[in-house]
């Protein structure tokens, strides 16, 4: 699992520095996560968040930003909340986000970290971590 977990990363971290890196590309401005323009539906807006109906942050245009310990953690809280919900975790990533973005929220599912305090980066590590957990894929 952890191979799978670094293997994201790597490739996640190698994507984002071949498509950031060159002669045409100009730095993106630096949002904090409050000032992220939102797009309601699954694709962010450029350097934005997708929000869903309900107003849960469901994509953060950002690369993950969370160590292989943080992530993993952040997975494991997540599989554990939604094995203790008895329904289909694919159905539950919006319910945990929901409840990670809870201003009151400090959890290893967010890094111990309130939401509106993670980098963009961070939020997308959260989002992602939940996405894997629901699909079975934490260590």
């Amino acid at each position: 699992m952890q191979t799978v977990i670094r293997a994201t990363l790597l490739t996640t971290t190698a994507l984002t520095f071949l498509t950031a890196c060159g002669p045409d590309k100009q730095a993106a401005p630096a949002h904090p996560p409050a000032e992220l323009p939102t797009q309601s539906h699954e694709n962010p807006a450029p350097g934005g968040a997708a929000v869903s109906p309900s107003g849960v942050t469901t994509a953060v245009d950002a690369p993950p930003a969370a160590t292989e310990s943080e992530f993993g953690q952040a997975c494991h809280a997540a599989k554990l909340w939604m094995d203790a919900q008895k329904a289909d975790p694919a159905t539950l990533v919006e319910p945990y986000l929901n409840l990670m973005q809870r201003p009151e929220i400090r959890d290893p599912g967010n890094f111990n970290i309130p939401w509106t305090e993670l980098t963009a980066g961070q939020q997308a590590g959260v989002i992602m971590a939940a996405t894997s957990a629901s699909k079975g894929e934490c260590g």
